[in-house]
């Protein structure tokens, strides 16, 4: 069985339990991007608090179509997010084996969001071990059915509001208290192998 989502920027443990258990991953490649959403932000632990990381875009808001949508190289975001990354999860058990697979997106340079965020999304499939297919759709149009997820999942709402995901503790290097629904690298990073089955545990029932 498939599912259809939006394309995110390593996206939140939310999505990889709403996507979980799936055959095939149909991203929507025809919608228009949409600001202030995961399509260019996801969130990291530091050591004393946690930091969204944002990628800059040009022209992003005159309803462009994503795909057209291209990565403001003229600011200094690859640096904060790789300095980001590594300060966060350095430390980390599995920062070292997991961390090259990223960086090497990272150094493409790659012009257009959409091909960085899918090129990520591919990576952190491989590395969760996850047997699914991953393909992006032409032009979708409006909900097709009940396994179509797009637009759900929302950056300006809590999680808790919606029925993909519920908070599972695991290891996290800083803080008192667990923080919830991060980008899946802080998972990946913290606990490497087990990721798959805290993301099954993680899936509200």
């Amino acid at each position: 069985m498939s599912i259809l989502t939006e394309l995110f920027y390593l996206p939140t443990l939310e999505f990889f339990t709403a996507v979980l258990g799936h055959e095939e991953i149909c991203v929507d490649g025809g919608e228009n991007y949409q600001k202030q959403s995961y399509r260019n932000r996801t969130s990291i632990l530091l050591a004393n608090k946690v930091e969204v990381l944002s990628v800059p875009v040009l022209g992003g808001n005159k309803g462009l179509p994503y795909r057209e949508v291209k990565i403001d190289y003229g600011q200094k975001w690859k640096n904060v997010h790789l300095r980001g990354i590594q300060s966060g999860y350095g430390k980390a058990p599995f920062f070292e084996y997991f961390y090259p697979y990223f960086e090497k997106v990272y150094q493409k340079n790659l012009a257009f969001l959409f091909d960085l965020n899918l090129e990520l999304l591919t990576v952190c499939l491989n590395l969760l071990q996850l047997d699914v297919k991953l393909s992006v759709m032409g032009n979708i149009g409006q909900k097709t059915s009940e396994n179509d997820i797009r637009g759900l999942i929302n950056a300006k709402k809590g999680f808790e509001s919606r029925s993909f995901y519920q908070s599972h503790t695991y290891s996290q290097l800083f803080g008192v208290n667990f923080a919830p629904n991060l980008s899946v690298i802080d998972l990946l990073f913290c606990e490497g192998p087990a990721s798959k089955n805290i993301l099954w545990t993680s899936q509200k029932k």
